[in-house]
């Protein structure tokens, strides 16, 4: 089985911004990764719609249970993994389920909510390691605080 790597890069937007939180998988953002998918598939809108999750703006609950798809605040049984480029998840997300067992991490059956008719069976799957995907989630939540809402404690 092949594995990818993740990592949760996190950055202010702007001078004195929230802290933003984009998925990179095995290298690259989550968001070139599908705004390159969307592009190359013909979808419109497509390019620069996908922005990272802003914690301090919905409050998810604590990043490592969202992002092993057991968020309480979500709607459904999938997990934003990226929000718009506004800040706002709801604005136009890109959802995924994401399964976790003992050993691995697994995201897949991708969707755009407002754009039900788009196709995303050729956007993954991605599976981590269960090791290095918690190794990740610790980082994250080393950076961003433990606190219930998600932001800094």
């Amino acid at each position: 089985m092949i594995s990818n790597e993740i990592r949760f890069d996190c950055r202010h937007r702007g001078d004195d911004g929230p802290l933003v939180v984009v998925p990179h998988l095995d290298g690259a953002p989550l968001t070139e990764l599908i705004d390159g998918f969307e592009i190359a598939a013909g979808m419109q809108p497509a390019g620069d719609a996908y922005g990272g999750l802003i914690p301090e703006f919905f409050r998810f609950g604590p990043m490592q249970d969202h992002f092993l798809g057991r968020s309480t605040r979500t709607v459904g049984p999938k997990t934003p993994v990226l929000g718009c480029e506004c800040g706002k998840w709801g604005c136009w997300p890109l959802m995924a389920r994401i399964t976790a067992t003992a050993d691995l991490v697994a995201w897949d059956a991708f969707e755009q909510p407002h754009r039900k008719t788009r196709d995303y069976v050729a956007f993954g799957p991605f599976q981590f390691d269960r090791h290095q995907y918690d190794d990740a989630l610790r980082a994250l939540s080393a950076v961003i605080g433990s606190g219930d809402d998600g932001t800094r404690a």
